[in-house]
């Protein structure tokens, strides 16, 4: 690598920065989401890179980091976006049911491809299918400006819904045992535990916002974030649950109706650092994820993606994608499924659960090209979807 001055790094550093605020404002114009401008961006100086001889070498798990980092943000994110109501009961309901039965098919479609084309263990290959059978948030999210309001939140709840559920799922079954009552009976009672945790730390939290008396109190806050996220982790427990459930209880404090717990956290200094939380935290996620897609276009090797198997399987693993979100928009939902069936991103949290496969259940004939191939052409099939999507009379007359 070759030797850069400080002053150097810091202009790339922030020039990488002013670029992924800029591609934010040009998304909204040409409805390509920014973060696929930033995988693009990525590989543009890889090329670069290559073409004028820079050889740049990162530590091996920056990525990792920065994944597991921006994991957390999301989830908080999605947490403070989700708001609960008896109106919104249908909604979550539907999202719900949404997020875990087009998970359920994908993860099966892709398992059978996977164990057809690589003839290996059908549980290493269920492991392979649930990271790549979850819908990217942190691609998603940004990218709804141009729907209506129903379909931003019905795609917001899904989305959240689809990071949790395949997060539980993969945890599960590289836990060892998947099939004894034993496990299934652990795996239940640490989601429980969790529950139980995350009121108990919000309560903590909460003392912290509203009755800490300096002003620095967001990092404070997010450095316990990422010690019960990784502490959990290590215990075993769904650690983003208790993450998601803080989130959910800052946004909808309202609903807490016990007096004695009103008089210790008023209901307007909880919305009050709410706001603030959510500010701060949609600033950080835009940072963090401005660097992860960045460094994971440059890690992308073009000529691995485009090889004939990984084509192939890879685009057998989209159509699955594609084809299991529109049999139950359609025929279970019975909704409009124009765009939403084009929502089949994968991004931020395929590739971090990809990094976190157990050697055990590593396929050894598993081309990482794959990987690449699915993240790039599902977030192209999003891209297409937004650029032609035009709202109907009756969507416009919704907004008004």
């Amino acid at each position: 690598m070759k030797n850069f001055s400080s002053e150097f790094f810091i202009i790339i550093i922030s020039s990488i920065i002013v670029l992924s605020y800029l591609f934010s404002i040009l998304s909204r114009y040409i409805r390509i989401p920014s973060v696929l401008l930033l995988l693009f961006a990525g590989i543009g100086a890889k090329i670069a890179a290559d073409y004028y001889g820079v050889e740049l070498v990162f530590p091996a798990h920056l990525t990792e980091i920065l994944g597991s980092v921006g994991l957390i943000m999301i989830v908080l994110e999605a947490g403070l976006d989700l708001k609960l109501n008896r109106d919104k009961l249908k909604l979550i309901r539907n999202s719900f049911f949404a997020a875990l039965v087009i998970f359920a098919i994908s993860v099966a479609g892709i398992a059978a491809v996977l164990h057809y084309w690589l003839h290996d263990d059908m549980i290493k290959c269920i492991v392979y299918a649930i990271p790549l059978s979850i819908m990217s948030s942190s691609i998603v999210i940004p990218s709804l400006h141009h729907l209506t309001e129903a379909k931003k939140e019905f795609l917001v709840y899904e989305a959240s819904f689809s990071d949790i559920i395949g997060i539980l799922a993969f945890n599960y079954f590289i836990g060892g045992e998947i099939l004894s009552g034993k496990a299934v009976g652990i795996f239940f009672l640490n989601i429980l535990l969790a529950i139980f945790l995350s009121l108990i730390f919000s309560i903590i939290l909460f003392v912290i916002i509203t009755k800490s008396k300096l002003n620095i109190r967001f990092f404070l806050i997010f450095a316990l974030l990422l010690i019960l996220y990784e502490g959990g982790k290590l215990l075993g427990l769904p650690s983003l649950i208790i993450i998601l459930i803080f989130g959910l209880l800052m946004n909808n404090w309202a609903l807490v109706k016990i007096r004695r717990i009103n008089v210790l956290f008023p209901t307007e200094k909880v919305e009050e650092t709410t706001t603030l939380l959510h500010s701060l935290t949609a600033e950080s996620s835009f940072l963090i994820r401005t660097f992860f897609f960045i460094l994971f276009g440059f890690s992308i090797d073009i000529k691995a993606a485009l090889q004939s198997e990984v084509v192939i399987i890879g685009s057998a693993i989209v159509l699955v994608l594609f084809v299991a979100r529109f049999l139950y928009l359609r025929f279970f939902l019975k909704e409009s499924v124009y765009p939403e069936v084009m929502f089949i991103p994968r991004g931020l949290i395929t590739i971090l659960l990809f990094y976190k496969i157990p050697d055990t259940f590593q396929l050894q004939t598993f081309n990482g090209g794959i990987l690449f191939f699915v993240v790039l052409l599902s977030s192209l099939i999003m891209m297409l979807g937004m650029i032609f999507y035009k709202k109907g009379p009756d969507e416009i007359a919704e907004q008004t």
